[in-house]
């Protein structure tokens, strides 16, 4: 018996949800035709993805509500349930079906006359469910008075909304529009919030410096030997930011940010043995092995650089994949061992035969580099 399919979209968009929403806004809009509204946004849902339902429901708001914004948008505001439990303090997202509020704010609502209005529901909104998309309507069109707001939004009592201080403002924020700010913009939004103590909070942080390290990584390295030496934030939770904050600089052997997480950029080791699989067919496993001693006591990471060849016949597309990080006390050795299964398609990429890369990382710097065959 075949098992259907998951499917995110009817999972977190269908018609009881949607009934709900009908039902709530009924109890505070008595005029609200809730069985024609109901009728009509899931008549088209077979033919939307989940983004797609999003901008139908916020369509369909607009058709059903009140002309005038400012009456639609209290509408919303007191249709909505409890504020999700602020004595949390993480992987209490909300619910998914409250996103086209924030959107109708940022489409019907992104105006100067409208913007102190707009900005104090999507305060309200948040705390039901992320309005960290529809935020960055308002970055890019009124963003002095906004980033004042998020500002203010950074010391707010409800943890969701202290998150969107940070996450709205994220250069790289998956399925969201690109802000137009400076980087250096949201520092101080961030230096406020790294002292949190919601993990929420403190994760979208970390995610906020890795973005920025990507384009300004001095500015990121800056910012977290800061707040080392503010010692404000409990030293378990600085470590969690600073080494999710470093992901992207640590994999690229940056020494300052390796430095941070206590990996020195030239342990004192000897390699005694490596071996590399030398050829493969496709869907077969790459398979490596070395074995280390210390000639001190070190903090190791280990990490592996796979060149795949292109289309074009250059050995040139890079990816790098974890091993481990572990500590050697003098005269240790440790036997490594990995094996990862190269198939030919994949969702990132695809494989072309012939010879392709490989080096292997201890602390950032390559120690051993070869080569092996596909075909």
């Amino acid at each position: 018996m075949e098992t259907e399919k998951f499917s995110l979209k009817d999972h977190l968009f269908h018609e009881a949800k949607v009934a709900k929403l009908a039902l709530e806004i009924t109890h505070v809009y008595a005029d609200f035709k809730g069985k024609a509204f109901v009728k009509e946004v899931i008549q088209a849902f077979p033919q939307l993805e989940l983004k797609e339902r999003i901008y139908h429901i916020t369509s369909c708001l607009n058709k059903y509500l009140p002309f005038a914004y400012k009456e639609a948008v209290g509408i919303l505001v007191r249709a909505m349930p409890q504020p999700c439990n602020p004595d949390l303090t993480d992987n209490d997202f909300g619910d998914f079906i409250y996103a086209p509020y924030a959107h109708f704010i940022a489409v019907y609502g992104c105006k100067e006359i409208y913007l102190q209005t707009s900005l104090a529901a999507l305060e309200q909104i948040t705390m039901r469910f992320s309005a960290e998309d529809a935020i960055r309507y308002f970055i890019n069109a009124f963003p002095e008075p906004t980033l004042a707001q998020m500002q203010l939004w950074a010391t707010h009592k409800h943890y969701h909304v202290r998150r969107l201080a940070c996450e709205g403002l994220r250069p790289k924020l998956p399925w969201c529009q690109k802000i137009h700010l400076p980087i250096a913009s949201a520092l101080p939004v961030l230096n406020l919030l790294h002292a949190d103590n919601t993990r929420f909070v403190t994760r979208s942080v970390a995610n906020h410096l890795n973005d920025i390290s990507k384009t300004h990584p001095s500015m990121v390295i800056a910012a977290l030997q800061d707040w080392k030496s503010q010692a404000i934030q409990t030293d378990a939770e600085l470590s969690f930011i600073i080494k999710h904050a470093l992901r992207t600089l640590i994999k690229e052997g940056n020494p300052e940010a390796l430095q941070l997480v206590g990996i020195g950029s030239d342990p004192a080791i000897k390699m005694l043995a490596f071996e590399l699989t030398q050829e493969l067919k496709f869907n077969d496993y790459l398979s490596f092995k070395f074995e280390l001693l210390a000639l001190d006591d070190c903090r190791l990471m280990l990490d592996y650089v796979l060149y795949f060849k292109s289309k074009n016949g250059e050995v040139s597309r890079k990816k790098v994949f974890k091993i481990k990080q572990l500590s050697l006390q003098k005269g240790e050795t440790i036997l490594v061992q990995k094996a990862q299964q190269l198939k030919e398609k994949m969702s990132t990429r695809i494989l072309y035969p012939g010879v392709q890369g490989f080096e292997l990382q201890i602390n950032g710097a390559a120690v051993w580099k070869g080569s092996f065959g596909i075909g």
